[in-house]
C-alpha cells in the first residue's frame, strides 16, 4: 500500500529559523546489560536535540513520541513547524 501522507520537505532539509523543522532518528548502544535504545527530535535549522527518550525496548509506538512530546513541551514556539 502506498504512503499517501503529503512530503511537506520535498527532500530539503533547510530550514529559516528555529522551530520551523524538526526531524527525528533512533539509534542503539550496546551495554553490558544488553541494548539501550534512544529517539531524538533534532532542530534542522540550529542542528540543536530538541527532545530525546531513552529506553530498554524500541517500541517505536513509544520511544520516538516521548522524545517529540519533550521536544513539544519545551519548545518556546511551534507554529508552523514541521516534524518530518
Amino acid at each position: 500500500m502506498p504512503d499517501l501522507r503529503p512530503d511537506l520537505v520535498g527532500r530539503e532539509f533547510t530550514a529559516s529559523g528555529p522551530n520551523k523543522l524538526w526531524v527525528a532518528d533512533i539509534t542503539y548502544v550496546r551495554t553490558k546489560k544488553g541494548f539501550v535504545y534512544v529517539a531524538f527530535v533534532t532542530d534542522v535549522y540550529s542542528r540543536r536535540i530538541v527532545g530525546w527518550a531513552l529506553s530498554d525496548s524500541m517500541r517505536t509506538e513509544v520511544l520516538p513520541l516521548q522524545a517529540l512530546n519533550q521536544a513539544i513541551v519545551c519548545a518556546e514556539e511551534t507554529t508552523g513547524l514541521v516534524h518530518h
